[in-house]
């Protein structure tokens, strides 16, 4: 009695399954060789390895972890960075490891929405779902600060009392608003990587050239506010701290510009205690995150998008999303140290982050350029690391963030501490207040309970398309 057998044949050294094969029309012929059951449960086997192999891609594993690093550091830095000089804000000019964190966390908002809508398009949402959904997150984020943030020990949650309207969630969440509608309504969802022109290898750059002129028209109207806009009492373009900084001649002139249009605009409902408060003995509210703050930090989440079409075009060139990395980094460190002249005082726009100045934005650019760069290479490309423990914070960032904020100083995150002379044992709260959220974002991501809105960050979505 013969046996029955069939051949697998190869391609490019893999052998091919007899599912695979069907595709050739032979599926008569293997129906009956093999009867339909072993074929189906070949089928379904092939799929399942299929939807695998891509589940395991699916998202950028190198930018939850660069996301979870920020939100763990500011996390830190917020319950008091133990004390330490280097994790608390910077004054006024210059910057710590404290300044670092948000402009990390645009940059990160940028790629996140490149990747995430790029994942969109291919699945064919239309541009009306999306402007829902993109509007809705951005409510969310606004609800989310007004009615938890603005808290006061006077009236509790939702203080009008205390009232803030700028707030770091609202810039974020106004950031993510103007990127996602720039990348919604982007005239182009893929670059042919093609070599027919002169500049097909910078076509990432130029087939993109509506979003370059709304983003220097953006930069060019913050120059002009900044150092054109008449203040009273005060010098034109100024960017002191005021009070006794500058020799006390302007001791009403905090920010400048960026404090004249933020009152103008919101009165007294800004923030009343800038980092420049004690050591410049200022009295005038300023807030970071005003309006020309808030324009940099688009500026800021647009060198992100950057890096996300980088990603999404040059997914099978590891070394082209490398060198294309590299070369950002240096053309924005060379941008920042020519506008601060590598001073923190003298340039011609001081490092600030207060001020989200133009040089600032620049070297932040630069650092978070490289800092993914790493991270891809190490995490993504060389599977060295597999970004814990901060992978699991950065897929529940909302979570976190909005969690420290609320519950930071109540126990068991913190304590009334006994020995305030020493660093020893705040640097022992902060670091296990910290922990601990890091751990409860452990047990989310365990149990798969990754809240819908905080799969990708602040971009809402799951960055699927690797």
């Amino acid at each position: 009695m013969m046996k029955k057998t069939i051949k697998t044949s190869k391609l490019g050294g893999l052998s091919q399954t007899p599912a695979v094969m069907l595709e050739g029309g032979n599926r008569s012929n293997i129906y009956k060789q093999l009867g339909p059951q072993t074929v189906i449960k070949d089928e379904v086997n092939n799929e399942h390895s299929v939807d695998k192999s891509k589940s395991k891609s699916s998202r950028l594993k190198s930018l939850d972890t660069f996301r979870g690093f920020s939100l763990t550091v500011m996390v830190f830095v917020n319950y008091g960075g133990g004390g330490y000089w280097v994790f608390q804000h910077a004054p006024w000019n210059g910057l710590t490891v404290a300044d670092l964190v948000m402009p990390w966390f645009v940059f990160i908002i940028g790629t996140s929405v490149v990747l995430a809508f790029t994942s969109m398009h291919r699945k064919g949402v239309p541009w009306p779902q999306l402007l829902r959904k993109v509007t809705w997150r951005t409510i969310v984020l606004m609800l989310i600060s007004f009615c938890f943030m603005n808290y006061s020990p006077r009236d509790g949650y939702l203080s009008w009392s205390w009232l803030r309207i700028p707030g770091v969630l609202q810039l974020l969440g106004f950031t993510y608003f103007v990127l996602a509608l720039m990348q919604t309504f982007s005239s182009h969802r893929e670059i042919p990587l093609r070599e027919h022109y002169w500049w097909d290898p910078i076509q990432d750059l130029v087939l993109y050239w509506p979003e370059w002129i709304f983003i220097v028209l953006l930069e060019t109207m913050w120059l002009c506010l900044t150092f054109l806009l008449p203040v009273p009492i005060c010098p034109t373009g100024y960017l002191g701290a005021g009070g006794i900084g500058d020799y006390g001649l302007y001791p009403k002139c905090t920010g400048g510009a960026a404090a004249y249009i933020d009152r103008w605009l919101f009165g007294d409902n800004i923030f009343w205690y800038p980092t420049c408060k004690v050591l410049y003995r200022t009295t005038e509210p300023f807030d970071p995150e005003g309006v020309l703050g808030t324009i940099n930090s688009i500026v800021m989440g647009f060198f992100g998008m950057q890096a996300g079409k980088i990603l999404v075009f040059f997914r099978k060139k590891n070394k082209s999303v490398l060198v294309r990395f590299l070369i950002w980094a240096l053309i924005l460190g060379i941008s920042a140290a020519i506008l601060s002249k590598c001073t923190r005082d003298e340039g011609f726009i001081p490092v600030n982050k207060n001020l989200w100045s133009l040089s600032c934005v620049t070297c932040m650019g630069c650092t978070s350029f490289v800092l993914l760069g790493l991270m891809y290479f190490v995490v993504d490309i060389k599977e060295w690391w597999g970004g814990q423990p901060f992978i699991y914070p950065g897929m529940n960032s909302i979570f976190v963030y909005a969690g420290h904020s609320l519950l930071g100083f109540y126990f068991p995150f913190s304590w009334e501490m006994r020995f305030q002379d020493s660093h020893w044992e705040q640097l022992f709260q902060n670091i296990w207040g910290t922990a601990l959220w890091v751990f409860i974002a452990y047990l989310l991501y365990r149990k798969k309970k990754s809240s819908k809105f905080d799969a990708a960050g602040i971009a809402g979505m799951s960055e699927k398309s690797l």
